[in-house]
């Protein structure tokens, strides 16, 4: 355990896989794999994620499908929260508050169970990698819609280049590597 100490950001970046080409000509995955796989690095990867975010009073941890899930509980669990996921259309049983979105190839939605989050509940809104944004702003939208507080969006992965910050203005973001 005394290893995470000195793992630096460097370091951590190592335990992420790049994939040419996938899913299709021209694009270059970010693989998480290798470090869902490595106790320490995810442990380190949770806690930087989280650290920002220790005294900001969060009451809730929300993540997106599917890999929020993985991140997010984590996350609720090191800041000890409970945890909301944000699902794809169709797998929650009782009343859901709906959003859709633009992709760069056609609409997609998410949806939350209305009695998840309570007005003016603190959420801590975690995913794997922010990329242009769009997912992470409908989500942003959709807790605003039941009227819980966003006090940050954090991130294990941010590809700037892609300008997803700029559709998390005026929310507090935070990620732990930049591509």
């Amino acid at each position: 355990m005394a290893r995470h100490r000195f793992l630096s950001m460097i370091e951590l970046g190592r335990y992420i896989r790049s994939v040419a080409d996938f899913p299709k000509p021209g694009v270059l995955f970010r693989d998480l794999t290798p470090l869902l796989g490595d106790a320490v690095a995810l442990r380190v990867a949770i806690g930087r994620m989280t650290e920002p975010f220790r005294d900001a009073d969060v009451e809730l941890v929300a993540g997106m499908e599917a890999r929020g899930f993985i991140f997010g509980a984590l996350a609720a669990w090191q800041l000890g929260t409970g945890f909301v996921p944000l699902r794809k259309p169709g797998k929650l049983p009782a009343a859901v508050e709906a959003v859709s979105y633009d992709l760069e190839y056609g609409t997609a939605a998410l949806e939350v169970h209305r009695d998840a989050l309570a007005r003016g509940q603190r959420v801590l809104l975690v995913d794997d990698v922010l990329a242009t944004g769009g997912t992470a702003a409908a989500s942003v939208d959709l807790v605003a819609r039941l009227g819980a507080e966003i006090v940050g969006c954090a991130f294990l992965i941010e590809l700037g280049a892609l300008g997803g910050r700029a559709r998390l203005a005026g929310q507090r973001v935070h990620s732990v590597i930049g591509y």
